[in-house]
């Protein structure tokens, strides 16, 4: 892992299958992007495969789904994690496969950083329940986390686009899950809402969502476009892959991508990785 003078370097992307990423060109994006830390989605895959692929470089961390070949999140990194925890929300709420922590040493820090994979959901049935007991459970969590390290991260396939900004076609979303206003008023809570003065700046529950902060008021830039039409030519995508870092972890931003492939065809993924740099 770097050393605490030079930039730590955080990426996340939900691979959609790891042995398929793998196939279509993943570990050669991997070998060229001098990742400290990874946290992966939609592992959909056994430890033993992850170990296989990634090499014994990584140290991994992975947290399978309940039902075999569905979800999965995984944290990899160049040196051992200090702690990690899996739990989350209530002792009857199964989130296996769908949040995972772990505290990390840079320098005399304790970094703390969650692969998250927040359900997809449907609207008025019930996925979109569980959808809402997961967001409450990790709306309930965050506090916590910054309470334990004031440097902690939540990053992965959060499965809302919070803005307007966040997808292309938003008008003929606003009924579908994923842009469902009682969704996007989560992230109002995480970070603040749209309007406000301190709107992602310590609003709300604290959290800054390192994306639009960077990117500022733009459109996207997205990580994630449909298999299907010419989504991914056309750019017409969706940002819900997120960083949402403690304030104190995104005062220390220095540079932040999404690695959106050359071509459909170089795509590894539906999601592409978002790759912050965080000099700690």
């Amino acid at each position: 892992m770097s050393s605490a003078s030079s930039p730590l370097r955080i990426a996340s992307v939900n691979v959609n299958g790891v042995r398929a990423a793998y196939r279509n060109g993943m570990g050669d994006w991997l070998a060229s992007r001098d990742v400290d830390i990874l946290a992966l989605q939609e592992v959909r895959a056994d430890t033993s495969h992850l170990e296989e692929l990634l090499g014994e470089e990584w140290n991994i961390l992975h947290d399978a789904a309940t039902a075999k070949g569905r979800a999965g999140v995984a944290l990899a990194s160049r040196r051992n994690a200090e702690i990690h925890r899996v739990e989350l929300g209530a002792v009857d709420f199964d989130s296996a496969g769908r949040w995972l922590e772990a505290d990390y040493r840079v320098g005399d820090q304790i970094l703390t950083v969650v692969s998250t994979y927040v359900h997809s959901g449907e609207a008025d049935t019930p996925k979109q329940v569980e959808k809402y007991k997961f967001l409450d459970a990790m709306e309930a969590r965050l506090p916590e986390l910054v309470a334990h390290s004031k440097y902690a991260l939540v990053l992965g396939d959060l499965n809302v686009g919070h803005r307007t900004l966040d997808i292309k076609n938003w008008k003929g979303n606003v009924k579908r899950a994923g842009f469902l206003p009682d969704e996007r008023a989560y992230f109002d809570r995480f970070v603040g809402a749209e309007g406000e003065a301190e709107y992602n700046n310590g609003a709300g529950l604290g959290w800054v969502d390192v994306g639009r902060k960077w990117a500022g008021e733009v459109e996207g830039p997205y990580s994630w476009w449909s298999n299907r039409g010419q989504a991914f030519d056309n750019d017409t995508g969706w940002r819900i892959d997120y960083h949402l870092a403690s304030p104190a972890l995104a005062a220390t931003v220095a540079n932040y991508t999404i690695d959106r492939a050359p071509s459909y065809a170089e795509r590894w993924s539906d999601h592409a990785p978002v790759v912050v740099d965080y000099a700690i």
